[in-house]
């Protein structure tokens, strides 16, 4: 999963990275930093800020480490989206 939702993000597809993303929990595989990281990533690149920080949020859930990276991604996502609030959360 985790390349499959790299390569999303890579390639801008944020709609099909949220989308493995969600089948990785419906089919109980464990999420990682990398594959939680990239799923934030292609959804703050697709100017998803909502998805990103519902998915930043749920790292937590997950038992995943947020990282710097991840963070700056989330900060990043509420910012292109004007949500200033937001990102003064995290």
């Amino acid at each position: 999963y985790s390349a499959a939702v790299s390569a999303c993000e890579k390639g801008h597809q944020w709609v099909k990275a949220l989308q493995l993303f969600l089948e990785m929990a419906d089919s109980r595989v464990e999420w990682d930093n990398i594959t939680c990281s990239a799923a934030v990533s292609a959804c703050a690149n697709g100017d998803q800020w909502a998805h990103a920080l519902q998915l930043f949020r749920e790292m937590v859930h997950g038992r995943v480490q947020r990282n710097t990276t991840t963070y700056c991604t989330a900060v990043g996502a509420c910012a292109r989206g004007e949500q200033w609030a937001h990102a003064l959360q995290l």
